[in-house]
């Protein structure tokens, strides 16, 4: 039996449902839907018609709906018609919280292969009262997990977090030997998880040319290092730690299957370097699959009719990949 995708609408001030309905509107795939408002994606179709979907029962007519050209949207809640786009508003904040929860409840239930989600806005959560910082929070939290880490994935290249969305000084504090062994073991299930089945893993330095011998700091030398070394004689094939102003470069060219970045912008900017178009986020660790796009709510464009999907493409064929992994869904 082949399981759906469901992609969450993200937040409804910003670009969410518009690259939603450019992506319908380029694709017939009959395994999709959208969890969010089905009248803000409404707003963005064009000749494209939305199938507002009763309930989870329905998921079983999405091949006929594909086949008539209409975007299904399983509602989360409404949005005002009158809600500006590119501002801050606690009831975009809300829906979109409300949307990523129901599409974590149906994968929980195994009523479908995992989810996709456009992006939401940090601080529309929090003036809707929502205290969590991000995505990867929220599914970790929802699913009971204690262990998991954000994966970015950009072509070639690779990439996974020590930590997430902390300030740079708490950041420094959490490279650790247990955090990097958590990190190390999330690097191969997520490799494996894309079909590497014995992933290469380079571990960036945490100073400038990792340390230089303890001449620009000693972390490499204290705990990164010897964090490398026991997960070595492990069995994990994990190389470092490399000069972080090279170790990217040499991942795309080949050499490496993944890289361990020690913080978050460590990692992301060499992920975006090439542009937002072909990056995807995966949260790994989790009992269910989660792909997300490499970019925010773009408030500066929202509304204005030339948002790209081709990021929101690519985590839709990531998580369509990852699910036929897990014999949730058929090859095409």
């Amino acid at each position: 039996m082949q399981l759906p995708l469901a992609i969450t609408m993200g937040d409804g001030a910003g670009i969410g449902p518009e690259i939603i309905a450019r992506y319908f509107g380029g694709s017939a795939r009959d395994d999709l839907f959208v969890i969010g408002d089905p009248d803000r994606i409404a707003a963005h179709s064009g000749p494209h018609r939305i199938m507002p979907l009763a309930g989870e029962e329905s998921l079983k007519d999405l091949p006929r709906i594909a086949r008539e050209g209409m975007i299904p949207v399983l509602s989360a809640g409404k949005l005002p018609p009158t809600l500006p786009y590119g501002a801050i508003d606690a009831r975009a904040g809300k829906l979109a919280y409300d949307s990523i929860i129901r599409a974590i409840d149906l994968a929980l239930a195994g009523r479908i292969a995992g989810l996709v989600t456009a992006p939401i806005h940090k601080e529309a959560l929090k003036a809707a009262g929502i205290t969590f910082p991000g995505h990867t929070e929220i599914l970790a939290a929802r699913t009971g997990t204690q262990d998991f880490g954000m994966m970015l994935v950009e072509g070639p290249l690779r990439v996974i977090l020590v930590s997430i969305h902390l300030s740079l000084r708490e950041a420094l504090d959490k490279v650790t030997g247990e955090a990097l062994a958590r990190t190390f073991r999330l690097a191969q299930e997520g490799c494996r998880a894309l079909g590497i089945a014995q992933p290469r893993i380079a571990v960036a330095g945490l100073n400038p040319h990792a340390g230089e011998g303890g001449l620009f700091g000693r972390e490499e030398i204290e705990t990164i290092g010897p964090a490398i070394a026991k997960a070595r004689t492990q069995g994990f094939e994990v190389s470092g730690p490399y000069p972080p102003d090279t170790v990217f470069m040499r991942a795309r060219r080949g050499e490496f299957d993944i890289v361990v970045a020690q913080y978050h912008d460590q990692g992301l900017i060499p992920i975006k370097l090439n542009g937002i178009e072909k990056g995807v986020n995966i949260t790994v660790g989790l009992p269910i699959i989660r792909t997300s796009v490499d970019h925010g709510t773009a408030f500066d464009i929202a509304g204005k009719g030339f948002a790209d999907p081709s990021s929101l493409a690519e985590a839709v064929e990531v998580a369509h990949a990852m699910a036929q992994a897990k014999g949730l869904r058929r090859a095409d």
